[in-house]
């Protein structure tokens, strides 16, 4: 199989969405410092650019974020060449559980808000070359974490109150506030 592998820019500037036409990963893994990626071959070997700053997976892309001094246009050949060959090299990423069936937990009222984050607003956050997980639900207030090109994102904020909470508040009148935990 030739691999081929797509750039797409994110709402973060830092950030670039790297697809490959072959899936990576079932559900997502992070890897926001050099030192969580021991125990990723591919994220490890990112690393090793001294312009990367972090590494994400999710399905069938990987989000890298830059440091501040680089420039993608000086970059983006580079990782396109990296990402394709360590596909092609079969790297592993770490191994996670099948993302296909999630298993959701707490009372009905937790669950719904659960599934209604992996249904309608993990899909969209993915296309963004993020991710974001449940966290927990308290007195009206529902904590997520948002990882990938969300992460520090500046439009990440907007997303989380406009998109989000508003979707949340209209399905489920008890959520009253979504919040993201600092990562």
């Amino acid at each position: 199989m030739t691999i081929n592998v797509y750039t797409e820019q994110t709402p973060n500037p830092a950030t670039m969405k790297f697809m490959v036409n072959k899936l990576l990963i079932n559900g997502s893994e992070d890897f926001a410092t050099k030192e969580s990626a021991e125990q990723s071959p591919f994220a490890k070997e990112l690393f090793k650019f001294n312009f990367v700053n972090g590494v994400f997976f999710a399905s069938n892309f990987v989000t890298i974020t830059k440091t501040e001094d680089a420039e993608w246009a000086d970059i983006e050949p580079i990782l396109k060449e990296f990402v394709k060959g360590a596909v092609e090299s079969e790297y592993k990423i770490k191994e996670v559980t099948s993302d296909e069936a999630p298993a959701f937990e707490g009372t009905d009222l937790e669950i719904k808000i659960q599934q209604i984050l992996h249904d309608y607003v993990r899909p969209a956050v993915e296309q963004d070359g993020g991710a974001i997980s449940y966290k927990s639900f308290d007195e009206g207030v529902v904590t997520v974490e948002l990882r990938g090109s969300c992460s520090g994102c500046p439009s990440s904020t907007i997303t989380l109150k406009s998109g989000i909470q508003n979707l949340l508040q209209r399905m489920v009148p008890e959520v009253k506030e979504v919040v993201s935990e600092a990562l």
